[in-house]
């Protein structure tokens, strides 16, 4: 999202402050080179990405045909608009300490319900993702630098919220020679020094494209929770998540396991997309054979038209019936309604999920 600054040549940053009367017909900084930068691109007769507009947001959508109008949704899909205290304080802290959160990227139904009490999940690495997934709503294009003071500052915000659980995601860094994987440890080292009784969830890329040994390092880092959703079912894969491989998605979340015994491993999907229950109950021995705990699943929501359009609203009935064949599969958590996202009610659900293991360990 572009942010105007208060500096007439800036959209945020002081990079042009910071040279000298020479230098000022060169580039003001990164931002303005690559038309992201109000006031120097508009100036320079560069193109001016605002990732508030579709067109600009899903570049690689822009010759896509529209899909089919999403359906009129249900009641039971239905949420209010986010207007309480809490949330607006949780807005503010975000804000304060410059962070982006996929409640607001990825158009979240539940951000009013989590936000109001307290409760937001970062996303690290920049705003812009280096794929483009017909479901997502995430901006896609060449990202930022990575900025190395992130770390700090969600630190510094989970602290201030005063999370017992929190949950960090990030978009895919192609771009990134281990995809992320040090910083999401750095991210990971920097809570724990701050905040040592908060129990840490990650929701990570699938370093597909990464170097070797990018998992062992985040790994290493010990959060709570190794969180990678499959998203959908494997058949769909070439359309919804093309720049995937579900095989290898698996693989990695298997690996995890054998890494570390006692890490939580948790996946998700989303229901909706045109998959029918045989694959869904698939993906479900897919999981429990990669000894995965955890099990989301959720209705896919169209974020425009030009992305995947949205199947069918399935039934509250059909996803209680999905999760009493989880739990019967051996998934020691599943979270399976309409609303459910991978880290909604996050905390609460990893509070069930440890009292689930030591209720195993103990029969």
């Amino acid at each position: 999202m572009l942010r105007r600054g208060k500096f007439p040549d800036c959209a945020g940053c002081m990079a042009g402050l910071r040279q000298s009367p020479g230098e000022r017909s060169k580039p003001r900084c990164a931002r303005a080179s690559r038309g992201l930068c109000i006031g120097k691109a508009k100036r320079k007769g560069m193109t001016v990405r605002d990732l508030k507009i579709p067109g600009d947001r899903h570049p690689e959508k822009a010759r896509r045909a529209d899909s089919a109008p999403q359906p009129k949704k249900p009641d039971w899909i239905r949420v209010k608009a986010p207007t309480s205290e809490g949330y607006k304080q949780t807005r503010d802290i975000m804000r304060e300490h410059k962070l982006v959160t996929v409640c607001e990227e990825a158009g979240c139904p539940n951000v009013g319900e989590c936000w109001s009490q307290g409760h937001a999940t970062m996303m690290i690495m920049g705003e812009i993702c280096t794929r483009g997934c017909t479901f997502c709503n995430v901006a896609t294009g060449r990202p930022d630098a990575l900025d190395v003071f992130e770390p700090g500052r969600v630190a510094d915000a989970v602290k201030k919220l005063g999370l017992n659980h929190v949950v960090i995601t990030s978009v895919d860094r192609d771009d990134v020679d281990d995809g992320g994987a040090e910083h999401f440890a750095q991210t990971i080292r920097a809570v724990r020094r701050q905040s040592p009784g908060t129990t840490i969830e990650i929701l990570t890329p699938d370093f597909l494209r990464s170097k070797p040994g990018s998992l062992e390092v985040v790994v290493a880092a010990k959060p709570d929770v190794f969180n990678h959703n499959l998203e959908t079912v494997p058949g769909l894969y070439p359309e919804v998540r093309p720049g995937a491989r579900y095989f290898h998605s698996l693989r990695l979340l298997q690996r995890v396991k054998e890494l570390d015994p006692s890490m939580f491993t948790k996946s998700g999907i989303m229901v909706g997309l045109g998959e029918d229950k045989q694959a869904v109950h698939q993906v479900m021995d897919d999981m429990r054979a990669a000894d995965i705990d955890f099990l989301t699943i959720g209705q896919y929501l169209q974020p425009t038209n030009k992305h995947h359009a949205v199947d069918r609203f399935v039934t509250p009935e059909e996803f209680a019936s999905y999760e009493k064949a989880a739990r019967g599969k051996g998934f020691l958590m599943v979270s399976a309604t309409p609303l459910t996202r991978s880290s909604y009610h996050a905390g609460e659900d990893f509070a069930q999920l440890r009292a689930a293991r030591l209720a195993r360990l103990g029969a």
